[in-house]
């Protein structure tokens, strides 16, 4: 996700153009056969206004409605939880809507424009982290995608034995590798239109609970501590988790496209359900001890004519994570430089998933072993986009987009540097991920710092801070003087 010259990479010999329909635009029912090659012009097509329905129907479903409900769990009253719940979303989906300018102008995906800050060959450990972490939240959402489905079966009176089991992991299978096969086009039409489906239910949810929620009691103000938990745990969990995704899915915007138009479509696309629905969640957490638990303990509070209703919207609205996920890790690992289509890439990470989802459904220690994993590996995306956002600032934008594939455009680019590596971008991300971990304050590791301020959590903004001083102090000049270059070639 970052911003480009016109110019672009000979195509790949490999990969045809899609098909094309009547008006000259990539039909939504071929699988995609682009991988991380820059977009042409002639492929280039709609407005900004698409990010909004990808991302809203990406972030409506009932893992935003969990981690507002979370919130509660630390203590907090109602009105102080919305208060951070806003905060924190404002501060991850800016992230979000600023790693979407990139795309337009390159025509490529996010990790590689990422290159540009950390070499061709140094790009590829972030890219590498990112799949890893895409992949296990595929699993996670399979996991609870597939506890859905056997929770309706045993509304329905079903045993859901061990073969039982086995069959609804095959179907959850099968269901998740159909959108993200089919690619970039049918992801974009469907997402669409999920939104405005899964609104439509969270509304009726809304009208359900929020009657039975307790809105007075307003309680003491949050510790200083308790406010670091709960900001870091949104932003996390919300728009800094998808940041790394953003030019993902705006590089097949024009590239004329408005910046201001391409940063507001998707930072509110994704900002807008999250508060909604994260304000939802706490609102049914000050009803519900269990509102945590998205699939036996959330519908407790719900009428028991709506319990079906809910699980069919809770595999719906997870599919379609899951897709997002998907499609971006099949990018990503591309970017690694492993020589796969991106089609094929989707049966990759569904094998995994299938494998990591029978082992967590059999065995609920696994399960918590994931989460744990997955709150770690988060991480690193801090001081990641601090280092991306950086570069992108110094160099205004401009950027050499045959030197981010130096093996198709024929030369070694622009972005080379030692040996296909930006040194100050590798320090500057594992300095910031030092300074992360130092922080944290986690059921699974606590930092010295943060032990020693009685747990307080500056892990994300500390993180992003140090890379990002870092990255600007080592690499300012060499790239204020690649942007100048750019301007000559």
């Amino acid at each position: 996700m970052a911003e480009a010259t016109r110019s672009a990479p000979p195509a790949s010999p490999e990969p045809a153009d899609p098909p094309k329909t009547p008006e000259g635009t990539a039909s939504v029912f071929t699988v995609e056969q682009r991988g991380i090659d820059a977009v042409p012009d002639a492929e280039r097509q709609g407005g900004p206004s698409r990010l909004f329905g990808l991302w809203a129907g990406t972030n409506t479903t009932v893992f935003t409605v969990v981690y507002g409900a979370l919130v509660v769990s630390f203590g907090l009253s109602f009105w102080y939880a919305v208060a951070l719940i806003v905060v924190g979303n404002i501060l991850g989906f800016a992230v979000t809507g600023l790693t979407s300018l990139q795309g337009p102008r390159t025509g490529t995906s996010t990790h590689s424009v990422s290159r540009a800050a950390f070499g061709p060959r140094g790009g590829k450990l972030p890219a590498l982290l990112s799949w890893v972490m895409l992949v296990g939240f595929e699993a996670g959402g399979m996991v609870l995608i597939v506890l859905a489905g056997l929770a309706l079966l045993d509304q329905a009176g079903v045993t859901t034995g061990t073969p039982v089991k086995l069959l609804v992991i095959a179907v959850a299978a099968g269901l998740q590798m159909l959108l993200p096969l089919s690619g970039y086009h049918l992801i974009m039409k469907v997402q669409k239109y999920f939104a405005w489906i899964f609104a439509a239910m969270f509304a009726i949810m809304a009208f359900l609970v929020v009657p039975k929620a307790d809105f007075g009691t307003h309680g003491d103000a949050p510790s200083l501590v308790t406010v670091s938990l709960v900001l870091a745990m949104v932003t996390a969990s919300g728009g800094l988790s998808w940041a790394d995704m953003g030019s993902d899915y705006s590089r097949y915007l024009p590239a004329d496209s408005a910046p201001r138009k391409v940063f507001a479509c998707a930072a509110l696309g994704g900002m807008v359900p999250n508060i909604l629905l994260q304000v939802l969640g706490a609102a049914v957490a000050t009803a519900t001890t269990n509102a945590a638990d998205p699939v036996s303990g959330l519908p407790e509070i719900l009428p028991g004519w709506f319990t079906t209703p809910y699980l069919l919207l809770a595999i719906v609205s997870l599919l379609a994570v899951n897709t997002t996920d998907m499609y971006s890790s099949g990018l990503n690992l591309l970017a690694v430089g492993i020589p796969i289509k991106r089609w094929m890439v989707v049966f990759v990470d569904l094998t995994l998933c299938t494998a990591i989802t029978l082992w967590a459904v059999f065995s609920a220690d696994f399960y918590t072993l994931l989460s744990n994993f997955l709150s770690l590996i988060v991480l690193w995306l801090g001081p990641w986009a601090a280092v991306y956002l950086t570069d992108w600032a110094l160099r205004r934008g401009r950027y050499h987009v045959p030197s981010l594939f130096p093996k198709e455009s024929g030369s070694e680019g622009i972005y080379w540097h030692k040996g296909g590596i930006r040194p100050a971008g590798l320090i500057a991300v594992l300095l910031g991920f030092a300074a992360a971990v130092l922080w944290v304050d986690s059921t699974v590791f606590t930092g010295p710092l943060s032990d020693a301020a009685g747990g307080l959590d500056l892990s994300v903004f500390a993180g992003a801070l140090v890379a990002g001083v870092t990255y600007w102090l080592l690499a300012r000049r060499t790239v204020r003087a690649e942007a100048e270059l750019t301007a000559t070639l």
